[in-house]
């Protein structure tokens, strides 16, 4: 499973490299996730800046695809030429949304009047763009996920290992990165919110 974790400039820390390090806890079984931006170099909210690992183009080639959040989605959403070069398709992916990356999503046309996650300040955008916003942690349809807020992004990696793999392997990932004296609870309340929709085929690995 190749996977492109979207990142842009102004992006959210936590977004991209929690979920990235969950899902390459995969990597014995053939899995990586890459820090996928439209430039070489993106800076993110808080001033940090790297290097990317693959072009924007890979999302268009990637059995699954995350998109992040972060203080300029708002821009990029604007950006018709940008946005152009995302075509993502959930007949073939597995797509996931985080925060203000589920602005990005309903712009691409990828939720449609289904109800997604989304943060508390994106929460007026999404809905504005046409997107009922629930008031949840998590939420997927077929082969499309939203998350909100900055932590729920466990609950996406662990959703894409579910599909592209199985609850083992979800349980196991979420597992190894929990707190000492939580695994336990962390592992039943990641599950607890992923399991009723990982339901289906899962994507090719």
């Amino acid at each position: 499973m190749q996977i492109a974790v979207l990142t842009f400039d102004g992006f959210n820390e936590l977004d991209s490299f929690i979920a990235a390090g969950i899902l390459n806890r995969m990597r014995p079984q053939g899995w990586t996730a890459y820090i996928t931006s439209p430039t070489e170099e993106v800076t993110s909210m808080n001033g940090v800046t790297i290097h990317r690992q693959r072009p924007l183009a890979f999302a268009r080639d990637a059995d699954a695809v995350l998109i992040g959040s972060g203080i300029r989605t708002r821009e990029i959403a604007a950006d018709a030429d940008l946005l152009a070069q995302l075509a993502l398709d959930p007949a073939r992916q597995l797509i996931g949304a985080q925060c203000s990356g589920t602005l990005l999503l309903a712009k691409l046309g990828r939720i449609g009047d289904l109800p997604a996650c989304t943060d508390l300040t994106t929460k007026p955008w999404v809905v504005e763009a046409g997107v009922e916003v629930i008031d949840a942690p998590f939420v997927a349809h077929g082969n499309v996920a939203t998350a909100g807020g900055c932590m729920a992004s466990q609950y996406l990696a662990a959703w894409m290992i579910a599909r592209g793999g199985s609850l083992a392997d979800a349980e196991a990932a979420i597992h190894y990165v929990a707190p000492v004296g939580e695994k336990a609870a962390s592992v039943d309340r990641a599950l607890g919110v992923i399991a009723p929709f990982v339901a289906g085929p899962a994507a090719a690995a």
